[in-house]
C-alpha cells in the first residue's frame, strides 16, 4: 500500500497524482490520508458539533477532490480514502507504519514557491518508519531519469535497490551521481562501512536489472550542492535519510536535510533499514 498525505492545496494534489501513478506502476492499492484535529473527529453533540461537522465536511471535501485527481491517470486504480485524527505529522507517521511508500507535497496551505520544505514534509521524511517522497512541481521537460546519490556509507545499499528499482519501473536511464569533497583514507567511511562495497551492490542489482541503463559520475564538491544540481530536470532524485558522519539521534543527515529544502524534482528520502 502507498499512503499520500493531501491538504486541499496545489502541492497535496500534486502528491496525489504522483503517488497513483506510483500505485498503478507497482501494482499497488493507494489510500489518501488528511488530518483534522482529533476533537473534530469525535465530537457528534455539544456546542461545538456544528464546527466539527463543518471541519469533517471539509475534510471529505479534500480528500474527494485529491481521490479524483488519483484516478485521473488510471481509472482503474485501487483507492482509499481516510480521515485522520490529530497533527498531521503524528497521523501520517502512524497511518504509514504497514505503507510500503508515504508520499507528500512539498508545501501545504501558506506555503511560498521556492522557499523551504513544509514542516509536514520535513517531520514524515525524519520520523517516518518507510521510504518517503516529497513531490515538488516537475520540470516541463524531464530528462528521462533517476538520479540516486551514493556516498559508500552502509544506507547506500539501500539507495541503489530503491533507484534501481524506479528506474526500471518507469523504464528510465539510472543516473549514480557520488559527489567528493574529501577521499576517506584506506577504503573506511567514518562509520566504518567500507566506502568499496558499493560496486558489488550495484554488479548484483544490474543483473537484476539488465534492462536498466546506468551511468555513473563522480563530481568535485559538496555531496547537496552537486545533487541539488543533478536533480534539475531529473524525474526523481533518491538519496539515503542518513549517509556518512551522521550523529546518534540527528532526525536527518544533513545532506538529505538539505535536499528537502532544495532539490529541484521529486525527492525521495530511502530508510537504511525496514
Amino acid at each position: 500500500m502507498i499512503l499520500v498525505g493531501v491538504d486541499g492545496s496545489r502541492a497535496g494534489l500534486e502528491a496525489a497524482g504522483w503517488a497513483a501513478r506510483e500505485a498503478s506502476l507497482r501494482g499497488v492499492p493507494l489510500t489518501v490520508a488528511h488530518a483534522i484535529p482529533g476533537w473534530a473527529c469525535a465530537t457528534e453533540s455539544g456546542r461545538l458539533a456544528e464546527v466539527a461537522a463543518w471541519m469533517r465536511q471539509g475534510g471529505e471535501s479534500v480528500l474527494a477532490a485529491a481521490e479524483e485527481r488519483a484516478r485521473r491517470g488510471d481509472p482503474q486504480i485501487s483507492v482509499r480514502s481516510t480521515l485522520l485524527p490529530g497533527d498531521p505529522r503524528a497521523a501520517l507517521i502512524g497511518a504509514a507504519e504497514d505503507a510500503e511508500l508515504l508520499v507528500v507535497g512539498s508545501h501545504g496551505f501558506g506555503g511560498v514557491r521556492g522557499m523551504l520544505v513544509g514542516s509536514v514534509a520535513y517531520g514524515v521524511a525524519g520520523h517516518a518508519s518507510c521510504d518517503v517522497v516529497v513531490v515538488r512541481e516537475q520540470a516541463l521537460s524531464p530528462r528521462g531519469e533517476v538520479v540516486a546519490g551514493v556516498d559508500g556509507s552502509p544506507a547506500s545499499s539501500r539507495v541503489l535497490e530503491f533507484a534501481f528499482a524506479e528506474a526500471r519501473l518507469r523504464e528510465l536511464r539510472l543516473h549514480l551521481v557520488r559527489a567528493q569533497s574529501h577521499p576517506w583514507p584506506h577504503g573506511f567511511a567514518p562509520d566504518g562501512g567500507r566506502v568499496d562495497d558499493l560496486p558489488a551492490v550495484r554488479r548484483k542489482l544490474a543483473e537484476r536489472y539488465p534492462d536498466v541503463s546506468v551511468v555513473e559520475d563522480v563530481i568535485h564538491g559538496h555531496p547537496a550542492e552537486v545533487l541539488r544540481q543533478a536533480s534539475a530536470g531529473a524525474d526523481l532524485l533518491v538519496v539515503g535519510s542518513h549517509g556518512h558522519g551522521v550523529l546518534a539521534g540527528t532526525v536527518l543527515g544533513s545532506v538529505s536535510h538539505a535536499l528537502l529544502h532544495h532539490a529541484a524534482c521529486p525527492l525521495a528520502v530511502v530508510r537504511s533499514a525496514r
